[in-house]
């Protein structure tokens, strides 16, 4: 078990939903550059290659591959211009994403510092769903949970009750 505490909420939830569906010393390919949630994996015994920051939007090669057991992708779509290009093209069986859900009180996050760090989706759950369906996977498990802040105000005090991320597990015939 990963020892010591979790730096996000999120990556302990992510954690036990994984645990459930992806059996130990699988092969994953994790969307998105090494990170402190790939890191955890590795740490639980999983196989995880990362991709390289290449855009996915326009380079899918990776998910390509009939190396993997499992893609992974703990919200990264949200930041692909067609998240669909790259869902279709995965020739793993599995998958396990997250993504963050469409807050009614909050627009679409946006870095200031960052050009590439931007949503140009949050979802609703029904919405995800749809995209993952449409790239011909099915959906065996899924997931809402929430993610509060340790701030004072009305959109913290919504933050402890209304779902922020969304989990799926899907495959692929």
């Amino acid at each position: 078990m990963y020892e010591g505490k979790y730096p996000k909420k999120r990556y302990k939830h992510t954690l036990r939903f994984l645990q459930e569906v992806i059996p130990h010393s699988s092969k994953i390919l994790d969307l998105g550059v090494e990170n402190p949630f790939s890191n955890i994996m590795k740490k639980e015994g999983y196989l995880v290659t990362n991709t390289q920051g290449e855009d996915l939007d326009t380079n899918t090669l990776a998910v390509q591959k009939d190396d993997y057991d499992v893609v992974t992708a703990f919200e990264i779509f949200e930041h692909l211009v067609s998240p669909f290009n790259v869902i279709s093209d995965i020739k793993a069986k599995r998958l396990v994403a997250s993504v963050p859900l469409t807050l009614w009180f909050a627009s679409a996050y946006k870095s200031k510092t960052d050009e590439r760090d931007r949503h140009y989706h949050e979802f609703e759950d029904w919405q995800f769903d749809w995209l993952l369906e449409k790239a011909g996977w099915t959906i065996k498990k899924r997931e809402k949970f929430t993610n509060p802040v340790k701030k004072i105000g009305i959109r913290p005090i919504l933050r402890r009750f209304t779902p922020r991320y969304y989990l799926v597990y899907a495959e692929r015939k």
